[in-house]
């Protein structure tokens, strides 16, 4: 079996939790024997403190999971957010360091549904505005004439997990729901009843518009004195996803002219809010940020949150990536020994070559390996930079370090692989080495080396003594094992390969690495030694 660190998993032994969560997030973890430390409302100074020695941090909204905390991080390697987005995380600062980051994107979408269609119906009726002037004493039934659902259409800008379970439960109202998703396809969309068409055409049909993407720079201000003026007069907006997809000061300039009838914001671009013209406006309702705050929401996001850390933990499952795609790979069975076959090859390639820069070619042969770029790729990069990085390479941050170095890995794909379910092939650009390798079982193994093959497979673990002689190479066994003998090292296999240009090339498994190579250069054209 594939050791879990070869293939980059991530260990987890104490996890903290700085935001106030749900009690069985708590517990869930320590039933899996996983430590953790509760602290929230930390400061700044007081969470570098408390994460040094910590393998994971769970937040929700609160903490700002910035570089500079990231970096004061000695230990870290996952940070989980109990709940959708990530705007709290920096998540590039995260993978250049290595450190997974994951969050729960299923755990608040009902609640977060519900309160938009909340909304909806505020809007519509006027309820927040009405309660207000009861309460005020009055009886003002003409002032808050509203309008029916009936017949009205909604515009929905983000057709995930939220933006869908909105369109089925306002579809009860009779609404028209259409919208617009650059992910998914209108052939998805109509299955929940969505007509998706152009952002252009979207604006002029909209009596009621809701917006549920995350914030990017390609959907800040999406919703701007531009889009507004293409919207049907008296459009109502809501915004129950992130502060800044609907530009405020244009919303302000609508809401004053008319062109916006109304709005309902949950989230705001500062919050809390210190300019409060929007919040006191007449035709705006206005939360606290209230989208997962249900008790069935922060439950099922601290449950998630924890059930995800403790697969992690336990090398089961990766669920709610946000940065380790390539990393999800790593848990399946079929994957692991390829994953390490791919990380050996790299370092192996490394060692051989002393350097390695410029172009790296990958290529996988087989039918099984037809879609495994995406984890072998980084694999490749986290042998090829171990040695070298100022930092930990993992399956995370593997290919953005392997960029920064210089190196440029791409992989190339191909059905034929003779006499295996699949082969590896990699060579750099700068090197005339080609190494390639296959699977045996869950072992990952050596078939050839520039151009040399082996008759039996070269398990490729453990301290490895690589040399390459002429063809009377068997005579320097006994000088090899006399050495090892003196260093009370333990030959554990021996391997030969066929004859190239008159040399050949010979692989020692060893108990321990030899310390001095000296003796043997003068009997050998090559030498390497690795552990794998």
């Amino acid at each position: 079996m594939v050791p879990a660190a070869a293939a980059g998993v991530p260990t987890l032994t104490k996890v903290l939790i700085s935001d106030s969560l749900d009690p069985c997030c708590k517990q869930i973890l320590e039933a899996a024997g996983i430590q953790v430390l509760e602290k929230t409302n930390l400061s700044k100074e007081q969470l570098q403190t408390e994460i040094k020695d910590c393998d994971g941090l769970i937040v929700r909204s609160a903490t700002k999971v910035t570089a500079e905390i990231i970096n004061a991080a000695e230990k870290l390697q996952v940070i989980g957010r109990a709940g959708t987005g990530v705007d709290n995380v920096d998540v590039e600062a995260a993978t250049r360091k290595g450190i997974l980051v994951m969050n729960t994107p299923t755990g608040n979408s009902l609640s977060a549904a519900e309160l938009t269609c909340g909304m909806i119906m505020s809007l519509a009726r006027q309820i927040p505005q009405a309660a207000a002037s009861m309460k005020d004493g009055k009886w003002d039934r003409k002032k808050f004439m509203g309008m029916e659902l009936q017949g009205k259409t909604l515009g929905i800008l983000g057709l995930g997990r939220i933006g869908r379970e909105v369109a089925i439960r306002m579809q009860s109202f009779g609404m028209k729901t259409i919208g617009y998703d650059p992910i998914i396809t209108p052939e998805e969309s109509a299955t929940f009843g969505v007509e998706q068409l152009p952002l252009e055409q979207i604006w002029p049909l909209c009596d009621f518009i809701t917006v549920h993407t995350p914030l990017l720079p390609s959907t800040t201000g999406l919703l701007n004195d531009t889009t507004f003026a293409q919207c049907r007069h008296g459009v109502q907006v809501i915004n129950c996803a992130r502060g800044g997809i609907v530009d405020e000061g244009a919303l302000l300039r609508a809401l004053q002219s008319g062109r916006c009838g109304g709005a309902a914001l949950d989230v705001f671009t500062e919050e809390p809010p210190k300019d409060k013209i929007l919040v006191n406006h007449p035709n705006v309702i206005s939360c606290p940020h209230l989208g997962a705050s249900t008790r069935e929401a922060q439950s099922r996001c601290g449950r998630e949150i924890a059930m995800q850390l403790v697969d992690l933990a336990q090398g089961r499952a990766l669920v709610g990536t946000v940065n380790g795609q390539a990393l999800s790979s790593a848990y399946a069975c079929h994957t692991k020994p390829w994953i390490a076959l791919a990380r050996a090859l790299g370092t192996l390639l490394h060692a051989l070559s002393h350097q390695v820069n410029g172009g790296v070619q990958l290529v996988t042969q087989g039918s099984t390996l037809q879609k495994s770029s995406n984890y072998l790729t980084p694999a490749v990069a986290m042998g090829l930079l171990q040695e070298t990085a100022q930092k930990d390479v993992n399956l995370v941050n593997g290919l953005l370090l392997a960029q920064e170095a210089g190196l440029k890995i791409t992989a190339t794909h191909t059905d034929k692989a003779l006499g295996n379910d699949g082969q590896l092939q990699l060579t750099a650009s700068n090197t005339p080495h080609l190494l390639v390798g296959s699977v045996q079982g869950t072992v990952p193994c050596l078939l050839e080396l520039s151009g040399a093959a082996f008759k039996q497979l070269v398990p490729l673990s453990g301290p490895l003594l690589f040399y390459k002689s002429k063809t009377s190479s068997a005579s320097l066994l006994p000088t090899i094992t006399g050495l090892l003998g003196k260093a009370k090292i333990e030959l554990l296999s021996y391997h030969r390969s066929s004859t190239v240009s008159g040399q050949e090339w010979n692989v020692l498994s060893l108990s321990s690495p030899l310390q001095n190579l000296q003796e043997l250069k003068p009997h050998v054209t090559e030498v390497v030694q690795v552990t794998l």
